[in-house]
């Protein structure tokens, strides 16, 4: 698996556009990311259990209908490059948002840092994960926290190509305005790209400052087919 193609798209990226969009809508697409090459040994690495540390099967939990399985570390290489170097471009935007809404936290620039905080508050297992849903799958809205310290931003990459592997699935995002009705968000992502979106809140500017909305995330049902995305999160669970 080539994972210096992977490094070079990163380096590539408008970071400062991706930044705008976090800003403005708390969600942003960066396309092919990954090859169909990537995306294939991912799905097929699924069954490959010497390679996680928990599955999931979440209609026990009423989380929806599907399964996931957490990475154990160390992680392979693409996924440790992936978490090491989208990471550092979004702490800029996630101490911004912490500035904005005049919360005492400051996000270290270097993501190892970051994990030695997470480690602090026993914090230090993998929260990377691959999900796997067929006809009826759906995942209910939710915030990925596992924790005390938490980072506010995280990225899922899909392995399958919507309307072709799979009908239905969107990614569904909802935002809670303060005394407003919540907005939903649907967006349907190709195949080997990439969405950074909010992991549980964010700052919308209003005629008196810095308001805080709250966001979540899920999947709507899949009607046909199968579908896998890859969940990279960037904050350890506790032990």
């Amino acid at each position: 698996m080539q994972t210096n193609e992977v490094k070079q798209k990163l380096e590539a990226i408008n970071w400062s556009k991706i930044a705008e969009d976090m800003h403005e809508k708390g969600y942003a697409i960066i396309p092919e990311i990954l090859a169909s090459e990537h995306c294939k040994d991912l799905i097929e690495g699924y069954i490959h259990t010497n390679l996680y540390r928990k599955t999931v099967t979440m209609e026990r939990y009423r989380f929806g209908l599907g399964e996931y399985k957490y990475f154990k570390y160390p992680l392979p290489s693409l996924i440790q490059i992936i978490r090491e170097n989208v990471y550092p471009r979004l702490v800029p935007i996630a101490n911004t948002w912490m500035k904005c809404l005049k919360i005492d936290t400051v996000y270290p620039e270097n993501h190892e840092e970051f994990l030695n905080r997470c480690l602090e508050k026993n914090q230090n297992k993998a929260t990377v994960l691959i999900l796997k849903y067929g006809k009826g799958g759906h995942n209910t809205l939710h915030q990925d926290l596992y924790g005390d310290i938490f980072f506010p931003i995280q990225c899922v990459l899909f392995l399958n190509e919507p309307g072709k592997d799979y009908i239905g699935g969107e990614f569904v995002l909802t935002q809670q305005t303060p005394r407003a009705q919540s907005k939903a968000i649907v967006l349907n992502p190709k195949k080997g790209d990439m969405l950074i979106f909010t992991t549980n809140f964010r700052p919308i500017k209003g005629s008196k400052g810095y308001y805080r909305v709250n966001m979540k995330h899920g999947v709507s049902e899949i009607e046909s087919g199968e579908r896998h995305t890859l969940g990279i999160i960037f904050h350890d669970a506790l032990s």
